[in-house]
């Protein structure tokens, strides 16, 4: 099996025409190649049959692939299979072989125009080789060329050129020499979608408590012919085939079998529109983004899900090793740039990596809950990834059992020193002593407050019968009656005397007390301005009951009251505004 062995691995690279030797280019002949190209989707599919024989006598075990320059910067995707059961270690004088190779391209397709309108349809060109192109001779070849419609705008007519429905037939081409190179382009129609991930990211984080979460970011632009003019949403709905028949409408990813609590969203939050289908063999997840997408149009969003933790974790020779698919599950998605992250448990290490092509390699840790130095993470990174690219890839780490328990112990330590310093708490006198400075001082701080209450709420009861006695001589200019309004000052004069008296005791105490300094003397001159006002009152009292009875009026008794109103509206106000001060305070 090494002559296969060496093949695999020559199939895996390009080869400059400038390092093939004469001795090799005349040893292999091919007899017979048979090319189908697929281009049907955006991937470009060149399946090639190659029967190899050894024209020379010495033994052969290499063979070279060549591609036109055209599409080897397009080359995302190289295999080749020999058909052979048992193989020499090369291949002898007279001998022969069948291979397969499969060769996979992006971005080979180019619009054509480069721009259309919502009604267009989608047109794109297609250029290679009508020859295949080989450092050997070719005795027989043909070339099927499969596309998606039978509608074709134009392509290249050569000798032994058929169309068969949506098949376009080169050959067969006899005895052609090495380097034959006939270019051909097809001009076609295709509304598939062009879907491109400009940049994925994917992460793996595995939980040993049975979980693996997968995380997906996408970012996916439109790359078909770019949308020009106005877009209409109507004539989308009405006419979806005719006004937008190349929009991206929808992605079909297939996940896992067991995928579980899947959700998709973005940057505004969850998408409704998505639909989950399983049966035992795999979950299909139909996503439609927020708006179609048509040509130059992007979109971002996230999917996620999690899957049992024993379908993909395995043990081997003391190590454990995760086997997980490496490209995205949606359907025919070309990926500029897939960034894998697998994030292991906190405590692994000796960790090493197996993939079935080579990838950029790379280490980092991600802090999370309840982490102490964080989860490493193993970072995988590769350009140009298609479909073909979705295998399973191996990552092999050793795990301490004992490190499980790290989470749980710190839950169970953080409960516990919650639950017992709210028994402290709840025991501890977290009180003030009462014989301390301060709890003294609130005490009497508490009394004067009290005290100053007690003397607002007198000087608010001698307002109301301020309130009063002005009513008592509205009575007296309505109804004349004097005896009427003498007897409300004499019950005027009565209360304000024991209201004074009242007064004296809660002074005293504010005098005496050390924590009325600062306000006692607004008080003192609440109290004043208060008396002082009851005197205004009364004198302007007596003066309109005066003249009442002397039968004084008009403009001789509004020159008698004049002063002392003027005054006891001054004063109201000085009150007043005395009563807002203490009550702030």
């Amino acid at each position: 099996m090494g002559f296969r062995f060496d093949l695999l691995l020559l199939f895996t690279t390009l080869v400059l025409l400038s390092t093939i030797t004469p001795t090799v280019l005349s040893d292999v002949i091919l007899s017979k190649v048979d090319r189908r190209i697929d281009l049907t989707s955006q991937i470009v599919r060149v399946t090639s049959t190659l029967k190899v024989e050894n024209a020379g006598p010495d033994p052969v075990s290499e063979v070279l692939l060549t591609f036109p320059e055209i599409q080897a910067k397009d080359l995302a995707y190289l295999t080749a299979t020999l058909n052979e059961v048992s193989l020499p270690k090369a291949l002898g004088e007279g001998d022969s072989l069948t291979i397969d190779v499969l060769a996979v391209f992006t971005h080979a397709l180019r619009p054509f125009p480069e721009e259309i309108t919502q009604a267009d349809i989608q047109l794109v060109l297609f250029q290679d080789t009508a020859h295949y192109l080989s450092p050997y001779a070719v005795k027989v070849q043909s070339l099927t060329v499969k596309l998606p419609k039978a509608r074709i705008e134009t392509y290249t007519k050569l000798e032994n050129t058929n169309i068969h429905g949506s098949d376009i037939k080169y050959g067969p081409y006899e005895n052609l020499p090495p380097f034959s190179y006939a270019p051909i382009a097809v001009h076609f129609e295709t509304n598939q979608p062009f879907a491109v991930a400009q940049e994925l990211v994917r992460e793996i984080e595995i939980s040993h408590w049975g979980n693996v979460q997968v995380t997906e970011h996408y970012n996916v632009v439109h790359q078909g012919a770019k949308s020009k003019g106005e877009f209409s949403r109507l004539d989308f709905q009405a006419r979806p085939h005719l006004r937008g028949a190349s929009a991206l409408r929808n992605l079909v990813a297939k996940l896992p079998p067991r995928a579980h609590s899947i959700y998709y969203r973005d940057e505004i939050g969850n998408i409704s529109t998505s639909n989950v289908w399983g049966d035992p063999k795999k979950t299909e997840l139909v996503i439609e983004p927020r708006y179609p997408l048509f040509g130059g149009w992007r979109t971002t969003f996230t999917i996620g899900y999690g899957l049992p933790l024993q379908d993909f974790l395995f043990g081997l020779e003391g190590k454990r090793f995760l086997n997980f698919s490496f490209g995205s599950p949606i359907n025919d998605l070309i990926t500029d740039n897939l960034i894998v992250k697998v994030v292991l448990p906190e405590g692994s290490n000796d960790i090493s990596i197996s993939t079935p092509f080579p990838v950029k390699q790379g280490q980092e840790t991600k802090i999370s809950h309840l982490d102490v130095a964080g989860r490493p993470v193993v970072v995988l990174e590769k350009t140009n990834v298609v479909p073909e690219h979705n295998q399973y890839f191996q990552v092999y780490y050793r795990f301490n059992k004992l490190s499980m328990l790290r989470e749980p112990f710190m839950l169970i330590s953080g409960f516990f020193i919650l639950f017992v310093s709210c028994i402290l708490y709840m025991h501890v006198d977290m009180s003030i002593s009462k014989s301390s400075p301060s709890y003294l001082a609130k005490l009497q701080w508490d009394e004067v407050r009290a005290t100053i209450q007690q003397v607002v709420s007198i000087i608010n009861q001698c307002l109301s019968k301020h309130e009063r006695l002005e009513a008592s001589l509205h009575d007296l200019s309505r109804t004349g009656d004097v005896q009427a309004c003498k007897t409300a000052r004499k019950t005027a004069d009565s209360l304000f005397k024991e209201y004074s008296k009242e007064l004296k005791p809660l002074l005293s105490f504010l005098q005496s007390s050390p924590q009325a300094t600062q306000i006692l003397p607004k008080v003192e001159e609440l109290v004043a301005k208060e008396k002082e006002l009851q005197e205004r009152l009364i004198a302007k009292h007596s003066t309109i009951v005066d003249c009442y009875e002397k039968k004084i009026g008009g403009r001789e008794l509004e020159n008698r009251v004049a002063s002392h109103q003027q005054k006891v509206v001054a004063l109201k106000q000085e009150v007043d505004d005395l009563l807002d001060y203490i009550e702030e305070i």
